[in-house]
């Protein structure tokens, strides 16, 4: 029971932690996101325009959460929203040009984040971590398969 209650706790905590490490990286390299809002940035640069339901689909998100993300991000000049053609009861997301000209420097400042969160852990103990998190993010929703995600972004990509 005890080892129950602290896998539970962990998570919580590393995951605050890193929410926490990675907004003071950010801060300090200049620039005022917030790590999910990051990932929004990240997937519109991977993925293009994307209409809001697609990047929730994408980050595994519920839209409301996503529509919040995205008026952070509209507030601070990083993307717009534009009526879609095709449906106007859709707005597609796109970066601005303020948005590409900052990428590769917040990218690196997010990869040098987490280079430092993992320093020290042999990738052998990555891998197995990445599938110990599968394992349980299936046990609680057969939707959700990290495994797939990994191979949807690999180790290698730069």
């Amino acid at each position: 029971m005890i080892l129950n209650k602290q896998v539970g706790l962990f998570l919580n905590l590393v995951h605050n932690r890193f929410k926490q490490y990675v907004t003071v990286i950010f801060e300090e390299h200049g620039f005022n996101i917030t790590p999910e809002q990051f990932l929004v940035m990240d997937t519109l640069w991977d993925e293009g325009v994307l209409t809001q339901q697609q990047i929730a689909d994408y980050l595994l998100k519920d839209k409301n959460s996503v529509v919040k993300l995205v008026d952070g991000l509209e507030d601070r000049k990083l993307v717009r929203r534009v009526s879609n053609p095709k449906d106007r009861r859709q707005n597609l997301i796109e970066v601005t040009e303020y948005a590409i000209e900052i990428k590769d420097k917040v990218t690196t400042a997010a990869m040098e984040a987490v280079d430092k969160i993992i320093n020290g852990i042999t990738k052998e103990d990555m891998l197995t971590f990445i599938k110990v998190l599968s394992k349980m993010a299936e046990n609680m929703n057969n939707d959700i398969d990290l495994l797939d995600l990994a191979a949807k972004y690999p180790t290698n990509k730069k």
